[in-house]
């Protein structure tokens, strides 16, 4: 599956830089259809405005979402931030199946710009609705952009 259009949250975009970026621990998780991501500036900027939210642990996917290997390349005024592994994301359903999930979102996992846990963005992961359920013995694989997840200017 391609990604959708990836917003970043607006309350933690000024402090985007690729520094502390390059050393993070980003992760990705999937959350269901009762979030309402809040990117105004005022907004959702920590995980726990959303981890209430989160798909269920178990048949494949763990609580906190998959660890991504973060990749930052200088851009004319700013830089790209994409990730190289695992490449796709992937989640392999086992034992059950993995639960329907609306929203993907990124987030830095661990103290970063005087916060805990970070949202960095999300996008949506079918437009309008939620992803099916990926049925035991399937993958769920979401594809990297081609041009990254995001440039900051």
């Amino acid at each position: 599956m391609a990604a959708g259009t990836f917003t970043l949250f607006s309350s933690n975009k000024d402090d985007l830089n690729p520094n502390d970026l390059i050393g993070a621990t980003v992760k990705m998780a999937l959350v269901t259809s009762s979030y309402t991501p809040d990117a105004a500036y005022n907004g959702h900027d920590e995980w726990a405005d959303v981890s209430a939210n989160e798909i269920a642990n178990g048949n494949g996917y763990s609580t906190g979402g998959i660890t991504l290997t973060n990749s930052v390349t200088g851009i004319t005024g700013g830089f790209k931030f994409s990730t190289t592994s695992p490449s796709p994301i992937r989640w392999t359903a086992s034992g059950g199946d993995i639960p329907t999930w609306k929203y993907a979102v990124m987030y830095v996992s661990g103290s970063l710009w005087g916060k805990t846990n970070p949202v960095v963005g999300y996008f949506e992961g079918e437009s309008g609705s939620t992803v099916p359920a990926t049925t035991s013995g399937n993958n769920l694989d979401i594809t990297v952009p081609t041009n990254g997840w995001f440039d900051v200017t």
